[in-house]
């Protein structure tokens, strides 16, 4: 069974796996962290956020200072699709932004009797239907 997590990522409850959803590229153990298996773009903040005023006559330009601040960019390796993108301070290591119990996980999706596909799903192409029961269990 495969559940859509995010726009770009699916756990697969049968392999336990992370999955690229644009291309099921396998992104490692969904229980770890699935940027370990993506490309990463260590972006120099200055090309995203260019300076507002000129860098020769000021020290601070309104544009981040890498010593201080990153972007890094998260790459499907099968398909080279974003799948994420933070800012961090130089040296810290990329966040764990999302942690599943993955046996509740699919203890509930059983539960329901539905496939998750069908109940989440959105994108070009997809019918889009919404699961209108919201709970806490």
């Amino acid at each position: 069974m495969r559940i859509p997590m995010t726009e770009y990522l699916i756990i697969d409850l049968d392999t336990e796996r992370w999955v690229c959803r644009i291309c099921s590229q396998d992104l490692g153990d969904a229980r770890g962290n699935y940027k370990e298996a993506t490309l990463v773009y260590d972006r120099d903040p200055r090309e995203i956020h260019q300076p507002i005023i000129d860098p020769e006559r000021y020290e601070y330009t309104f544009s981040p200072d890498p010593g201080y601040c990153r972007i890094l960019e998260y790459y499907c390796p099968g398909c080279a699709t974003q799948i994420e993108t933070e800012y961090l301070p130089p040296g810290h290591p990329p966040t764990v932004d999302m942690v599943w119990d993955i046996d509740a996980l699919r203890a509930q999706w059983q539960a329901r009797g539905t496939d998750p596909m069908t109940v989440v799903t959105y994108g070009p192409g997809e019918d889009v239907q919404r699961h209108t029961a919201h709970t806490h269990g």
